[in-house]
């Protein structure tokens, strides 16, 4: 008799155990406004008021000691509104992504700003619109930001190169204008492979970014004007660059190449000179130089023949192999 009680009593002790919801209320009456706000979609469909959302919701996740949400990543799916201003009520967020989703639209909502937390925000393949916002820059634990394919439009906010543990910086595909911050010269702590391309960006790009050590740089489809040979230098680990389709103008013949370097790309610009013989030292892996102003012969040795003649053509008086010998 008294082993069968014991057996009952260890038998509700665990049930009440499994049953325990280890969710934080306020976390989950924050979850189900942000459902309601998008009008309780198919994507969020696990989202359920009598279900533990550190065990059984999709797209969020908990901190194993606090059982605070840490995370929240809604991606590929259907969803329409606004962003909602609710995930600001998620003290503890860490990762927040909003990813490929059809009809998510409006601005980046201020109430971001309050996730001080957060080191991981990627909020891109959407339809925002409205500004970069400078409150961003509140946020110094970001090591990721991703805003890439929305219609953002205005200027780059320059306190982003405020951000201290910046890894990654993509504002790529979208409608914004203005100058690249002078700032972009200065970050502190880490330097960000810094996206930019496909924008309506214009003037020069600032000397200030001579003084960085950019690993990847990519500025194509913008309306940049002027001198780049900065960017490069013997010294720098830059491995990817991508200046394609500006209006860049400077001599080609001095600039001394990273030696890392692997992936380069400077076609569609008005761009003079030379090819500097010591980029026949430079183990390329993709190399487009066509639709420019060079001139000379293509320096014999390394990569520089292993392109076909479409990475060289379309130049002012270019030569040798893989283009036709020169007279």
């Amino acid at each position: 008799m008294k082993t069968l009680f014991l057996s009952l009593v260890i038998s509700t002790l665990l049930s009440l155990s499994l049953s325990k919801d280890l969710c934080n209320s306020h976390d989950k009456k924050v979850l189900l406004r942000i459902k309601k706000h998008f009008g309780d979609p198919y994507l969020l469909a696990s989202w359920q008021s009598d279900t533990d959302c550190c065990k059984a919701w999709y797209q969020v996740k908990c901190d194993s000691t606090s059982n605070r949400i840490i995370s929240l990543t809604i991606f590929a799916g259907n969803l329409s509104g606004q962003l909602p201003a609710a995930v600001g009520d998620l003290p503890y967020l860490q990762t927040l992504v909003f990813r490929k989703l059809t009809d998510v639209t409006g601005p980046i909502q201020p109430a971001i700003a309050k996730l001080v937390h957060l080191n991981f925000l990627s909020l891109d393949r959407l339809n925002l619109t409205g500004t970069v916002p400078g409150f961003l820059s509140k946020l110094k634990k970001l090591t990721f930001l991703d805003l890439s394919f929305n219609g953002l439009s205005g200027s780059i906010p320059s306190s982003l190169a405020l951000l201290p543990n910046l890894l990654a910086l993509h504002l790529d595909r979208n409608r914004l204008t203005g100058s690249i911050p002078e700032s972009f010269g200065t970050f502190k702590g880490s330097v960000p492979y810094l996206y930019l391309s496909h924008n309506q960006l214009t003037g020069e790009i600032p000397a200030s970014l001579g003084n960085m050590d950019f690993s990847v740089i990519d500025l194509s489809r913008n309306k940049l004007v002027g001198d780049a040979s900065m960017l490069f230098g013997l010294n720098k680990t830059t491995r990817d660059v991508d200046l394609s389709r500006n209006i860049l103008k400077f001599n080609l013949s001095n600039v001394a190449f990273p030696s890392g370097l692997r992936n380069l790309d400077i076609s569609h610009n008005k761009i003079f000179g030379s090819i500097p013989p010591q980029m026949t030292q430079i183990p390329l892996q993709s190399l487009n130089m066509s639709y420019n102003r060079l001139c000379g012969q293509i320096p014999v040795g390394g990569k520089l023949q292993s392109f076909d003649y479409s990475t060289y053509f379309h130049n002012r008086c270019l030569c040798g192999v893989p283009l036709e010998n020169c007279k």
